[in-house]
């Protein structure tokens, strides 16, 4: 035995390996907690710091979509309804033009109605006035033209070519010439101081009818009446010249072509015709063939 044996042991009984782990744990918890608070109040005191978590809506594949096909729609919609907005501006465009077109064909439809009536108006005016100053000038005139128409019938007696009956023969020779070439000439437009081709006023028609038998006459319907001798109206014949007014002072002149007809450049309104005596009876008349 030992001489030690019988003194109590002061040596603690050991604990066991986990009661040691569980109580070297809580301290080293209580000093990193001492650790801390001493850090924090050494430091100046922060704002706390909140975060904000945002959540993300989730699309499934359904609902992803039908936004695409919404998107396309609406976009669908916004080109069909530009496309329709243009065709009705151009609509709109295009009645604008048309109105305005309409609008100036009946302003140029109306401005050629008027003028033509006014010049039908002027034309008719004319005739009615050169018609007015022929049976006034006749009316003047009758005792000097019936003084000379006498003594022409005089001086041509026995050269008529017109039997009891009235009728005249057939023109022949240079009358024939005169004739037709007069005729040939109706339809064609009277112009004062016209002397052919494409119109003419009365003596200048009757200066070239002349002109086709190598008979030269005065330019002016006074002259002309003056020319050859007189004959009475109740005995022409084709190519005398028939005159209005009174003899060297002829205001208007023609060309009788037989049957009781004459081929005059009456006015601006009939141009050249072919009528009947009665229609604008002459004074008086020559003969130069």
């Amino acid at each position: 035995m030992s001489h030690t044996a019988h003194i109590p042991s002061h040596r603690k009984p050991r604990r066991s390996a986990s009661k040691l782990a569980v109580r070297a744990g809580v301290a080293g918890g209580v000093l990193s907690t001492l650790a801390m608070a001493g850090t924090a109040s050494a430091s100046p005191a922060a704002e706390p710091v909140t975060e904000t978590t945002l959540e993300m809506p989730v699309l499934n594949m359904d609902l992803g979509s039908e936004v695409s096909s919404a998107v396309v729609k609406a976009a669908d919609n916004t080109r069909a309804a530009a496309l329709v907005g243009e065709l009705t501006a151009q609509e709109e465009t295009a009645r604008t033009g048309a109105a305005a077109e309409a609008k100036l064909a009946k302003a140029d439809a109306q401005a050629k109605a008027d003028a033509e009536k006014k010049a039908s108006d002027e034309a008719k005016r004319q005739a009615d006035a050169d018609r007015a100053n022929r049976s006034s000038s006749r009316t003047q005139l009758a005792s000097a033209s019936a003084s000379g128409s006498s003594s022409g019938s005089g001086s041509s007696a026995g050269s008529g070519s017109s039997d009891d009956s009235g009728v005249t023969a057939p023109a022949t020779g240079s009358a024939s010439a005169v004739i037709n070439f007069a005729r040939n000439q109706v339809g064609k437009a009277y112009v004062l101081g016209g002397t052919g081709p494409s119109s003419y006023d009365c003596s200048g028609l009757v200066q070239a009818a002349y002109r086709q038998a190598g008979i030269s006459l005065p330019r002016m319907s006074q002259d002309q009446s003056s020319e050859g001798t007189s004959v009475s109206l109740s005995n022409l014949k084709p190519g005398d010249i028939l005159y209005w007014g009174s003899r060297g002072n002829a205001y208007h002149v023609a060309l009788y072509v037989g049957g009781g007809k004459f081929v005059g450049a009456q006015n601006s309104g009939t141009g050249i015709v072919e009528r009947s005596l009665s229609y604008d009876p002459p004074t008086g008349a020559v003969r130069v063939l």
